[in-house]
């Protein structure tokens, strides 16, 4: 029989709704994104996630945690170490902590990411974004 003290309490199901994609910065706008589980700026020991998108756009970094990327529409290009994958709808592309990695979408595609863990919470670092002409393709 459970009592008040042995009671173990648990967190109820948390609706996040769906909500639109901005862009990261303003020198990245064809790279856009909105958290849907925020990292914590002093770490984090489970997990961060968010949706994000490229139209016609790449971009690089660094990140010091796990990242995975499922691909919910278009086609993902990934880059790391001289080894390139190409991600469409319904594949998930996991890159290791601590590497360096090519993102780009030659045309579209919108990703879910899961990032973690961060324990020490170490910065990712971005090194370049660029803009790719679908029409010289």
């Amino acid at each position: 029989m459970a009592t008040a003290h042995n009671v173990e309490l648990r967190a109820a199901p948390e609706l996040i709704l769906a909500d639109a994609l901005h862009p990261v910065s303003e020198q990245t706008p064809r790279m856009r994104s909105r958290w849907i589980v925020a990292p914590k700026a002093k770490g984090w020991d489970s997990y961060a996630i968010s949706e994000w998108e490229l139209i016609g756009a790449g971009f690089a970094d660094h990140h010091p945690h796990d990242e995975i990327s499922l691909i919910l529409a278009g086609e993902l290009h990934i880059e790391v170490d001289g080894t390139e994958v190409v991600g469409r709808a319904g594949d998930s592309i996991r890159v290791p902590a601590g590497s360096t990695g090519r993102y780009w979408a030659p045309r579209y595609a919108r990703m879910m990411g899961v990032y973690g863990p961060n324990p020490a919470g170490a910065e990712s670092h971005y090194f370049e974004y660029w803009e790719i002409d679908a029409s010289a393709s």
